[in-house]
Parts: structure tokens; sequence; C-alpha cells
């Protein structure tokens, strides 16, 4: 929306009508207020947020292909000063999958690489503490101030004393739910440049964040393992899959150097729009609302929706199947979104969420 009405404050003027056209109840607006005061709690805790136009915003998260708009971020560690690496694996892991994740950790944070990992237990805790010296990223499915597992709460001060960061989309004091952990992986597969997975089911959140990963064009790595080990078969499942196997860290190195290299691809809205080298977009010096009224008629709109169907389309398809102007796809997308219409997939696509 702010791509498309060219502020913050123009997008939110538009919301609640926008929400209407769509057949939804209007949308309130998060109060003034209330934001002050997230904003005077997060001072008290040396908590920033940061916007995805700002210099201390990811550089790789902006490449996926919804990026969070603002983030919550705790902690003294420059997140761009080192390319970052996520590990991931399982809760319930085995004595050596800890060694063999402390082992890999130490070896790229000499390189040096930062660490990310979602600071559950097993493998993640285990190597975001072995990344303490070099640098590590936690990145939590509630609030940046809000600890799960609660057990964690001393890691939680420690990292910080130590410089890690603590990095989430999720207002402060937001109580992670069952649903936010997937939402959480993609932030752990996107803030990298690779994801390794160390001991993981295949049924599980592991497997999750290197699908992520590999959607967001990311290097995907696999330790093997026995296949008598259920905490094997996922990585061993990647490896049959296509995923990079890694016996060393040199493979890991290796891989990245080559893909550091070669530029990471765009997203949905093209990282140009959030250049640090162009205007801030949120600061547009045009104080003229744009006439969403006019913007689209309702033929193009009947024609757009009419092209949508439960198969994924890119979006560029379908500005040259409706031969309407691009906006008035844009803004008919953003109507169809409010109203829970659309599904966004990876590559720019979308599709119509069927009845039933």
């Amino acid at each position: 929306m702010i791509k498309h009405f060219g502020t913050a404050a123009h997008a939110l003027e538009a919301l609640p009508e926008l929400s209407n056209r769509a057949g939804k109840k209007a949308i309130k607006i998060f109060p003034r207020e209330r934001a002050e005061l997230e904003f005077n709690d997060a001072a008290r805790l040396s908590i920033t947020h940061v916007g995805m136009c700002e210099a201390a915003y990811p550089q790789y998260l902006k490449s996926i292909d919804y990026p969070p708009p603002i983030l919550s971020i705790r902690g003294r560690l420059d997140i761009n000063k080192c390319p970052p690496v996520g590990i991931v694996g399982a809760r319930n892991c085995s004595a050596s999958g800890v060694k063999l994740a402390t082992s890999f950790v130490k070896a790229l944070g000499k390189i040096p690489y930062y660490i990310v990992s979602g600071f559950a237990r097993g493998i993640d805790i285990a190597a975001h503490q072995a990344a303490l010296d070099t640098g590590t990223i936690c990145v939590l499915a509630g609030g940046v101030n809000n600890i799960y597992p609660s057990q964690h709460d001393q890691f939680y001060t420690n990292f910080l004393d130590q410089g890690s960061v603590f990095v989430s989309e999720m207002p402060l004091n937001y109580r992670p739910r069952a649903i936010d952990f997937p939402r959480r992986n993609r932030i752990i597969a996107g803030i990298g440049l690779g994801v390794i997975v160390i001991e993981a089911s295949v049924r599980s959140g592991s497997l999750i964040t290197a699908r992520l990963a590999n959607e967001a064009g990311r290097l995907v790595f696999a330790i093997p393992g026995s296949p008598l080990d259920s905490r094997s078969a996922g990585g061993n499942l990647l490896l049959k899959k296509g995923a990079i196997i890694a016996t060393d860290p040199s493979d890991i190195s290796d891989e990245i150097d080559r893909l550091l290299e070669k530029p990471i691809q765009t997203n949905l809205f093209g990282t140009d729009k959030f250049s640090l080298e162009d205007n801030d977009p949120f600061e547009s010096e045009n104080n003229d609302t744009p006439d969403i009224i006019t913007d689209t008629s309702n033929n193009n709109r009947n024609s757009i929706i009419e092209a949508l169907g439960s198969a994924p389309i890119e979006i560029d398809e379908l500005v040259r199947h409706c031969q309407v102007p691009v906006s008035h796809v844009q803004l008919v997308l953003i109507e169809l979104s409010l109203a829970g219409r659309i599904e966004y997939h990876p590559g720019n696509k979308v599709s119509l969420i069927m009845d039933g």
C-alpha cells in the first residue's frame, strides 16, 4: 500500500475505504496514543523499531517476497556487519548433534559469519551459545521482550550482556502462538544467505525453514546422519531432494563465497523502492492523497477477479492478460487481500482462495 499510495500517511487514509470496498468491516487504525506508549516502552528497554527503508534493517531480509515492514531489535550487534547463516535442528537433539553444531558455528564465526537461529531448545540454543564470541542473531516468534520458552530467561539476559541481538516482527509483550512460529521461520530463512539443518525429523519446523529458504533463493545445507535415528530423517530427506551436503564447515563457506559473487534476487516490491540512495518513501514531498475512488473501474476490477483462480499466477502475467494498468491490478489485489480472498506465493504469484 505504501508503494501504491506513495506514503504511509496516504496508505492509512485509504485503508478504511479499501476494506469497505472489499466487503469487509472497516479496519480500525492503531491509535496514535497506543503507538506512542509502545515507542516509550521500547525506549525504556533499549529496543529500536527499524523499518525496511532504514540502514539498520537486515539487508538480505529485504529480498524475500514479503519482508516484515518493521522489526523490533534489541541488542548491540550490527546485523549487517557480517553475512549471516542460519542453523536449525531438533529440540530433542543428541549430544553428537550439539557437538556438530558447536564445531560448525565456531569455525564459521572465525570467517566471520553471524549465526541466526530461533532461540528454541536443542540445536538452536547450542548454536547461539557457540556464537556468543563472534555474533549471533536470535529470531523470536513473540515480542522481542517476551521470551519463549520461559526457561530461557537466563540465556536472554546473558546473551544481551555478551552482545547478541534479538529480532521480532511482533509487538512488544506479544505472547507467541503455534501459528506464529512458521512466520518466525521465514525470517530465519530470509535474514541470512543460507540455512544449515542439523538433526531434524521429517515433520519439523526445521524442514519448514529449509523450504522457505529454498523458496527465497537461499542455500540449503544438511548434515547427513544415521538412517537409524529419526532425528536425521529430515536432513537425509533434504539431501535426497538436492540440498547441499555439509560434512565440514568449508563446504558451507565455499558455497556462500560463490553466492556473494552474484546479487541476491529482489523482492516483490523491488529493493530500489526502499534503497537508501533514493528518496525515503515515508517522506514524500507530494501531499496530495491519490483519488482511490477513480483508480480502477468496476469493469477492470471484475476482469481481474475473473482472471484469478486456484492455481498461482504471476502478477505480471495477470497484468498482461487483463490489459489494464499495473496500478489497477495492485489496488484490486490490495482489496482482495484485505478481504482474505487471495493468497500470495513465492515468485511474485497470487491465487484466489476458493470458497469451500
